[in-house]
């Protein structure tokens, strides 16, 4: 389901979502403490932090790869 996006384009939907629903309560009238002002604050700065330093690249190469890629070459080729 995710394979099409990356890191960047996922944050970036994460912080336009929270954008709209900050508009949403200003829009209806909600009374905006400072309380509730820290609330969205977390809600909306902490989950792309967490996947920044969660979602790491590509694994690194199995011992199998690395042998493969040492003898699999063909003769007279370094």
């Amino acid at each position: 389901m995710f394979h099409g996006f990356s890191r960047a384009r996922l944050v970036g939907f994460w912080f336009a979502a929270a954008a709209v629903v900050i508009a949403a309560m200003v829009v209806l009238g909600l009374e905006l403490t400072l309380s509730t002002s820290g609330l969205l604050l977390t809600l909306s700065l902490l989950p792309p932090a967490i996947l920044l330093f969660v979602w790491r690249g590509a694994p690194p190469p199995t011992v199998g790869e690395v042998l493969y890629a040492v003898h699999g070459q063909p003769e007279g080729r370094s």
